[in-house]
């Protein structure tokens, strides 16, 4: 008779803190180690208008990323979305959910199933898909994935750990502010080890896993696209307003990497200023368009100019939303979020934590 799989549930105490990233992080080294693994995202949540598509692009492209073949890729139960939750709350869905999870222990899941857990610890409670109602059900441990921000972030991982108890076998603080690192390590570090609760690893925050492709700018801002259509894969890593002199704005470009420039359409000397600085992105407000010999450099620089139909402040709250949500479906972030996994974060502590045995000896 075969041996049952371990699992693992990746959860975090709020949205966007990176679980996607740690599962192909993780994967990579436990591939190394000769595990045997599956992926799977129970709670899918529904982003944008084309819902299902959008779930499964995010599902298939973590399924791609570790190199799955369609045996180790565990099926999605519920998505959701408003109308899922409006039809459970009417008694229209009926649903037994923790059944169809109970459904995975019989599927095949070699030595390890991945399973990225809800956005929230309270997300999918209406559904019994929380995390802690995820775990129970399939007697899963849970590594957290936690942002953070300031050392307030301690407390939301101490009430988690009452709430897990020993199913929470440890963290992973990601995106690290550079001024925080040292205090993590000789303050937070300690605290949360002496807490019960294991450091496992620590993510220095970076530009390029914060960035956003000119190609989900287009999407978010329902942009139309002036120059340089095949440039949308360029990343930005920040956002920049030209909405003051030239000079001014010449000095504060500099200071700035891989930008995305939100100016209007009439403003002809700060988008040259833009262009001539390291500027990913040119986007134009009020939909007036810029002069020949502006789409002529942008041409020759290869920076991809956008209009759109919006204020500037409307412009910038849904581009800095955009950041807030960024989604990692480029191969540069998948080499680099492997490369610092494998620096920062403890594998062998791992599965002895989960009790696994590499096939590969430990280094």
């Amino acid at each position: 008779m075969p041996k049952s799989a371990k699992y693992l549930l990746i959860g975090s105490t709020e949205t966007y803190s990176g679980k996607s990233t740690t599962v192909i992080g993780l994967s990579d080294q436990l591939k190394q180690k000769g595990l045997d693994i599956s992926y799977g995202k129970p709670l899918g949540k529904c982003l944008g208008e084309n819902k299902t598509e959008v779930l499964e692009a995010d599902v298939q492209f973590v399924a791609q990323s570790l190199k799955l073949s369609q045996h180790r890729l565990l099926p999605t139960v519920l998505a959701l979305d408003e109308a899922s939750i409006q039809k459970r709350l009417r008694g229209e869905d009926k649903i037994d959910y923790q059944q169809q999870i109970n459904q995975y222990l019989q599927i095949p899941g070699g030595d390890l199933v991945l399973l990225e857990g809800p956005g929230t610890m309270d997300e999918g409670n209406l559904f019994n898909l929380s995390l802690l109602q995820m775990a129970e059900t399939i007697d899963a441990k849970v590594l957290l994935v936690a942002r953070y921000k300031s050392i307030f972030s301690v407390e939301a991982l101490l009430s988690a750990k009452q709430r897990l108890g020993d199913r929470l076998i440890g963290v992973l603080l990601n995106d690290i502010p550079a001024k925080h690192l040292q205090s993590v390590d000789s303050e937070v570090r300690p605290f949360l080890e002496r807490q019960g609760i294991p450091v496992l690893g620590t993510l220095p925050k970076s530009d390029l896993l914060q960035s956003v492709s000119v190609a989900e700018l287009v999407h978010q801002l329902n942009a139309e696209v002036l120059c340089r259509p095949d440039r949308l894969d360029l990343l930005v890593e920040s956002l920049a307003i030209g909405a003051m002199n030239v000079n001014a704005a010449l000095k504060y470009f500099r200071k700035r990497r891989n930008m995305a420039v939100v100016t209007g359409g009439d403003r002809v000397e700060i988008q040259l200023a833009a262009l001539e600085s390291s500027t990913h992105c040119l986007i134009l407000t009020g939909q007036l368009p810029p002069p020949p010999f502006i789409l002529s450099r942008a041409e020759e620089l290869e920076i991809p100019i956008l209009s759109v139909d919006l204020d500037t402040l409307s412009t910038v709250e849904i581009v800095d939303r955009t950041f807030g949500q960024v989604r990692l479906h480029e191969p540069i972030k998948v080499h680099y979020i492997r490369q610092l996994m494998a620096k920062h974060f403890d594998i062998n502590r791992l599965l002895s934590q989960l009790g696994l045995t590499p096939a590969v000896a430990l280094s």
